[in-house]
């Protein structure tokens, strides 16, 4: 072997928030993974995304002990997202993978991903589950049902179990980077750039410490960003809503306006036009609401605004 051949550097990108009692069986996991591809040259960054719990002090202590390790902090908790673009932004490796600390995302899996994306023209390898064993049969509902909704109005592709434990080339991170709008969904973005994407399939893990931080009103709310991101279907149905309500308002004018002339009872009826009313009202708020919530997304990226604020980390800055 050629001791002066530089190795090729990897890059493991972990977002943490309130993950003090997952970190040391992370590291450990990843450690037995980083011997097993001594060939190659290894860097983590841990991403602090405003933990309330001792999650710094925990990444400073593995900081300390491996040089290996980075971290940032942020100023508050700015979300998932952010800690995935921050993580993304410092990564220095020929190859970025993304990877959640509580270990749902298995680091065994990690050889098996580069052998994949070292095959000619591959430029990722992205994992899904093919089952939510442990998950709660509300929220696997509402998953499923999110994925095949955007499989029918968004061009994006977004597969459904997708987990964001990605193994990516340069090129692939450089073109996610160029995305750098405010409001981000990365689940669509990584379908978005497009490039070839190999899927590795695996039995869903639980979490080996801890709590999700995932409600279910917080999925919600994920899964409005990424329809309001990747589709302008919802702006098209409103649309459609209110050209069809404008037809039946025509021909409900000319049904009361003849009944009138014909049978001069005017008030007869009342219940239903109060019904009908209501609905069309109801039809123009949510209308009005989704309309809401295009132009916020807009209001947001206008401003300009940073994507996170650092608060501390130990990674120097590019020159």
């Amino acid at each position: 072997m050629d001791l002066n051949v530089k190795k090729e550097l990897i890059t493991v990108v972990v977002p943490c928030y309130n993950e003090e009692q997952s970190l040391p069986y992370f590291y450990d996991e990843i450690s037995k993974v980083m011997y097993l591809m001594r060939e190659y040259d290894f860097e983590i960054i841990g991403i602090d995304d405003g933990s309330k719990d001792n999650t710094l002090n925990e990444l400073i202590a593995l900081s300390n002990k491996d040089n290996r390790v980075k971290y940032i902090s942020f100023s508050r908790n700015f979300g998932k997202e952010a800690a995935i673009y921050a993580g993304l932004s410092h990564a220095k490796g020929d190859y970025v993978v993304m990877m959640d600390a509580d270990l749902q995302d298995p680091p065994s899996l990690l050889p098996e991903m580069m052998n994949e994306i070292q095959k000619e023209g591959i430029d990722s390898v992205a994992t899904r589950r093919v089952t939510r064993k442990g998950e709660p049969p509300i929220r696997s509902f509402f998953a499923c049902l999110f994925y095949k909704l955007m499989h029918k109005i968004s061009q994006t592709e977004i597969v459904d179990g997708a987990r964001d434990y990605r193994l990516m080339t340069r090129q692939f991170v450089d073109s996610l980077l160029e995305l750098s709008e405010y409001n981000r969904f990365s689940k669509g973005l990584f379908g978005w750039v497009g490039y070839r994407t190999t899927w590795l399939e695996f039995e869903n893990v639980e979490r080996v410490a801890g709590e999700t931080k995932w409600s279910f009103w917080k999925l919600f709310k994920y899964s409005i960003e990424g329809i309001v991101a990747f589709s302008t279907v919802p702006l098209a149905i409103a649309a459609i809503s209110g050209v069809i309500f404008c037809m039946f308002a025509f021909i409900f004018i000319i049904i009361i306006v003849v009944r009138t002339l014909l049978f001069g009872d005017p008030v007869a009826g009342w219940p239903s036009m109060i019904c009908i009313i209501l609905l069309i009202g109801g039809i123009q708020l949510l209308s009005l609401g989704i309309l809401g919530e295009y132009l916020a997304k807009t209001y947001l990226e206008v401003k300009n605004r940073p994507i996170y604020i650092c608060k501390k980390t130990n990674i120097e800055k590019k020159e």
